[in-house]
């Protein structure tokens, strides 16, 4: 439960959005401290993390879900400042990552327990914040939803984001074949040194070739797809037969035509999800999924975080700016002051 900003309430600080707009929206502001309700944790925020959906936000055509805070942030990482009632499992002190259905641009926020995570040994506090978001995003749909499988073919679209990053770490811990794409050939080549076996350069190469002969003409497996309809119809050339084509994001538009024929002769599936409006229960049953089958991952080392850079929280705007531009590879991070 978070109090609403504005009036002579004095509390912490938060990026605030009095009006959509370009980045200069962002407005780091006095506001009132959140109060946990029932269920929920104060966390302390250390680091935040930039994710597309905060850029809509900004923007005006992603407003937070009934109930969440006002302010944009998706994750964060932080220690546990309070207990709300009902609580237990946790203590103050405690150093956590979470997931937020918003809040995570501020110094303080309101947590449901179901969604926090420890910190891995392996991660250091602030970095933490790069993985609530992308790492419940990936297992939730690539694994829990579209069921990828060891010597199965994942095909990644922006191989170089958060998400993209993240998802061919996982999909090599769990013995994938991984294709990406990506639009330089730096960004390619951060690829190749997370695992990647097959390259696609979008602005040069078509993916749908590219994919049909690293696979012998089979095509891939699963796709993971944050262009929407723009890709629709090649990604769906670009499916095996029995493939699944896991939809999470809409950078390429969101209406296109479907060749149902094609989906048909294949037996393919197409899935189209996000976690932010999900009701608490599904939350944290992915949480508590990514905490069994990811964390240890973490621990061991065999994945990590990738972080492009740290930007100071209330500069925000010049971080909207890098993730706008696309410039940047792996997570950019909002350090609180």
């Amino acid at each position: 439960m978070t109090a609403p900003a504005g009036g002579s309430v004095t509390g912490m600080h938060a990026i605030t959005i009095p009006e959509p707009g370009d980045p200069e929206a962002l407005v780091w502001d006095e506001v009132p401290d959140p109060v946990p309700g029932e269920g929920e944790v104060l966390v302390e925020v250390v680091a935040s993390a930039v994710n597309r959906a905060d850029i809509l936000q900004r923007q005006g055509f992603y407003d937070p879900p009934p109930g969440a805070s006002p302010y944009p942030g998706l994750e964060c990482s932080g220690r546990i400042a309070a207990l709300g009632p009902g609580v237990s499992g946790w203590s103050v002190g405690d150093p956590v990552c979470a997931l937020l259905a918003g809040g995570g641009y501020a110094e303080k926020v309101a947590v449901p327990a179901g969604q926090l995570l420890p910190v891995p040994e392996s991660v250091d506090l602030v970095r933490a914040a790069a993985l609530p978001e992308v790492v419940c995003t990936v297992w939730s749909n690539v694994f829990m939803v579209a069921h990828l499988r060891p010597g199965e073919t994942l095909l990644v679209h922006g191989g170089s984001s958060g998400i993209g990053t993240m998802a061919i770490q996982l999909a090599k811990a769990v013995g994938a074949r991984v294709a990406v794409t990506a639009g330089t050939k730096e960004k390619l080549e951060r690829c190749a040194e997370l695992g990647a076996d097959v390259l696609v350069n979008y602005r040069e190469q078509d993916f749908v070739d590219e994919v049909r002969q690293a696979t012998g003409g089979a095509g891939a497996d699963v796709i993971l797809d944050n262009m929407g309809a723009k890709y629709l119809d090649r990604n769906v050339q670009a499916l095996a037969v029995n493939g699944r084509l896991a939809i999470i994001g809409m950078q390429g538009g969101v209406k296109a035509e479907l060749n149902i024929g094609t989906l048909l002769g294949k037996r393919a599936a197409i899935s189209a999800t996000s976690l932010r409006a999900r009701p608490l229960e599904e939350k944290a049953a992915i949480v508590a999924a990514v905490r069994e089958h990811v964390w240890p991952l973490l621990a061991a080392g065999h994945v990590r975080p990738v972080v492009d850079r740290e930007v100071p929280m209330p500069e925000a705007a010049e971080a909207h700016r890098l993730v706008e531009d696309s410039g940047h590879i792996g997570k950019v991070l909002l350090v609180a002051p």
